[in-house]
């Protein structure tokens, strides 16, 4: 299925940083653009559009303050090609955020660790055992 045929896309809402994380995650992974982007007068962001291994994805940032923002109960679950991927991915990811869960074996994979990045997004990252 292409990103043009996607008919459930996850949104993200930042609070000021949608430009700068959609240029962060498209940084990360391999077949990802960022592929439409309004502004706001203000110059963040209105709405856009980006793709992170070919799979569509929406943020704006609010333009209205509010008490909530991401929580680790919602998360984008990766599946890695390789121990390099997964751990590399890991390292960035968790830079400036938080660890969830250490990178390790846990059954059914060779590795898995889950971090908060410091956008405040979640991210299960998995390699599955060989």
């Amino acid at each position: 299925m292409t990103a043009d045929n996607q008919k459930i896309t996850t949104f993200l809402m930042f609070t000021g940083q949608a430009e700068e994380a959609m240029n962060f995650y498209i940084s990360l992974f391999d077949d990802s653009e960022i592929t439409n982007v309004l502004h706001q007068e203000n110059g963040k962001v209105l709405h856009a559009t980006f793709t992170l291994k070919g799979q569509s994805y929406m943020c704006i940032d609010s333009p209205i303050n509010h008490d909530f923002t991401f929580t680790p109960s919602i998360s984008l679950f990766v599946k890695c090609d390789s121990l390099d991927e997964v751990s590399g991915l890991f390292e960035k990811l968790s830079h400036g955020g938080s660890v969830l869960m250490e990178l390790g074996e846990i059954p059914g994979y060779e590795k898995f660790g889950w971090v908060q990045d410091q956008y405040g997004v979640s991210w299960q990252l998995s390699l599955l055992q060989k």
